[in-house]
C-alpha cells in the first residue's frame, strides 16, 4: 500500500518512507522537507536518529528518512555517494545537501533555514 501523507497535519516526527514513490509524494505535499537518505548499519546514521528527532519537533519542516538500498535508483537520482545524506526539498526540489558525517541539530537546523 503506497504512503500518503496530509498536507494539514504534517508529522512531528521523523517518517520512515518505503520508496521514491513515497517520497515523491512527501515532497508533493509539503512545502520544506529533509530526507536523511541512510544505510543499515551506519553507525552515523545511527547517531542522526535522536538529532532528527529534535529538528522534527523545532524546525518548520516535515523530517524523513529512507534507504536508498530499498529503492536502488534513488542512488543514481540524488547522486548519493556516502551516507548520511541530508537533503532539503523546497517546493518539490533539492535545495540544500550535506554528506559530512554526523551534523548537530542546530547545523541541520540551519541548514534548512538557508533554503528559505
Amino acid at each position: 500500500m503506497a504512503q500518503t501523507f496530509d498536507a494539514d497535519d504534517p508529522p512531528d516526527r521523523p517518517v520512515a518512507l518505503d520508496d521514491g514513490d513515497a517520497l515523491d509524494a512527501l515532497i508533493d505535499t509539503y512545502e520544506t522537507v529533509l530526507v536523511e537518505f541512510y544505510t543499515d548499519g551506519c553507525g552515523v546514521c545511527a547517531s542522526m536518529e535522536p538529532v532528527l528527532g529534535i529538528v522534527a519537533q523545532e524546525a518548520d519542516a516535515v523530517v524523513a528518512t529512507i534507504n536508498p538500498r530499498d529503492d536502488p535508483p534513488l542512488v543514481e537520482r540524488f547522486a548519493v555517494q556516502s551516507v548520511p545524506l541530508l537533503v532539503v526539498f523546497r517546493d518539490g526540489e533539492p535545495v540544500e545537501r550535506v554528506a559530512d558525517g554526523f551534523q548537530p541539530a542546530d547545523d541541520v537546523i540551519a541548514l534548512i533555514d538557508a533554503a528559505d
